[in-house]
């Protein structure tokens, strides 16, 4: 039976293994897909028939939350969604940022504000923006997009089909939990998902609390059809544990 699940893995995690040798191994354990690759690397993906699933854009703590960061967020934004269309490719990030002392109210008014100003270029290119929820707890402190009902509103208030959430699934058990849940009833309004094994953001193994294969039937019984990224460092033989997680997953 065919997998429900478009696998995917973010690059940085496994930086220490050369690209042609880390994107031939992804390919021949079924992971078509690859986030968060530079442009350089964009034609050894292609010339292997794999998918650069998520590809980057501006500054993670300096972002839309903020208007003086627009101008810059808002070129570099446009840039991306310009390169990862022409490669074919399916979606973009973006992050607000950094609270520094900006409210989760001002800070949504000011993210709506720049996302409405990409978001017919996004459409009109048939890219999708993803904005992607961290923690603030452990790994990202202060960061504004650390619950998803708040990016939710976000993407509301925007009204693109073209502006969605990246639901790293990590990131959330660390500052919600109710993963499935939450997942189910946002699911419009996800457009990419990352996984991690909590605590620790290492396998997705019984070391960890999150029950992945219950996750990855949920999602799939949403009918979400855009790919889920393993996004965790590994800890034991790296190309191993990605084949492990990527076994697990495969529902």
């Amino acid at each position: 039976m065919a997998s429900r699940i478009k696998q995917s893995v973010s690059r940085w995690c496994y930086n220490k293994i050369p690209a042609p040798e880390f994107y031939a191994a992804c390919k021949a354990m079924g992971i078509l897909g690859i986030d968060l690759v530079k442009p350089e690397e964009w034609p050894l993906l292609k010339e292997l028939g794999l998918v650069g699933t998520c590809t980057p854009s501006h500054s993670l703590t300096e972002g839309l939350n903020k208007v003086a960061n627009h101008e810059l967020c808002l070129r570099q934004l446009r840039e991306s969604i310009e390169a990862t269309a022409a490669a074919g490719f399916p979606n973009v990030i973006c992050f607000p940022g950094n609270r520094n002392g900006i409210s989760d109210e001002e800070g949504a008014d000011n993210c709506v504000a720049a996302l409405k100003q990409v978001a017919g270029l996004a459409e009109q290119k048939k890219v999708t923006i993803v904005m992607e929820l961290l923690n603030s707890k452990v790994n990202h402190k202060d960061y504004q997009a650390d619950r998803t009902a708040w990016a939710v509103e976000v993407c509301k208030r925007v009204g693109s089909p073209n502006v969605k959430v990246l639901y790293d699934i990590y990131h959330m058990q660390i500052m919600e939990g109710d993963l499935i849940r939450t997942i189910k009833e946002n699911i419009e309004f996800i457009g990419h998902f990352h996984t991690g094994g909590n605590p620790g953001r290492h396998e997705l193994d019984d070391t960890q609390e999150i029950y992945y294969p219950a996750v990855m039937r949920a999602i799939a019984e949403t009918g979400y059809t855009g790919w889920v990224g393993h996004e965790f460092v590994p800890t034991r033989d790296p190309l191993t544990s990605l084949r492990e997680a990527y076994v697990l997953c495969d529902i």
